[in-house]
């Protein structure tokens, strides 16, 4: 199911734990949210495969994301990724975080905290102690992650 999204980079999936797996019926599509339209993520938005649909799209600046917000126009647009993780809590399957390096971390901890499958764009953290309390919390919230290397992750 959403092991399908690595034709975008964004396979979501690396099951460690069968737990992880959320079910779809073959004609529902895997609903995504991505954080950080404006740079990296506009390049998500614009290969989104055809089993998944983008619900949800967030960036700090609204008119460098003018253009991705304008491709997807149903999608629910944000500013803040706190309150679209907040509002969209039970309408995501999965979620991407394409944005700066230093908010990645932050992005994928609280989307795993809201039990969100998460794709995450390298460098995934800055330290350490990041990259080890991500892990822990994956594994605590038992929801599959992956990070990207911008192609080499599908």
């Amino acid at each position: 199911m959403l092991g399908n999204l690595g034709g975008v980079g964004a396979g979501l999936v690396i099951l460690g734990d069968p737990r992880s797996a959320r079910g779809t019926t073959v004609n529902e599509q895997v609903r995504v949210a991505i954080i950080g339209v404006g740079g990296r993520g506009s390049w998500f938005v614009e290969r989104m495969p055809e089993h998944a649909r983008v619900v949800a799209m967030c960036d700090v600046d609204e008119k460098r994301a003018g253009d991705a917000f304008s491709k997807i126009p149903g999608a629910r647009k944000f500013a803040d990724f706190r309150r679209m993780l907040d509002v969209m809590r039970d309408g995501l399957d999965g979620v991407i975080v394409a944005t700066p390096d230093h908010t990645q971390a932050v992005a994928s901890a609280l989307a795993m905290r809201h039990g969100n499958p998460v794709f995450c764009e390298k460098p995934l953290t800055h330290t350490m102690h990041e990259a080890r309390a991500l892990r822990g919390l994956a594994a605590e919230s038992a929801v599959a992650t992956q990070m990207g290397n911008q192609g080499t992750s599908s």
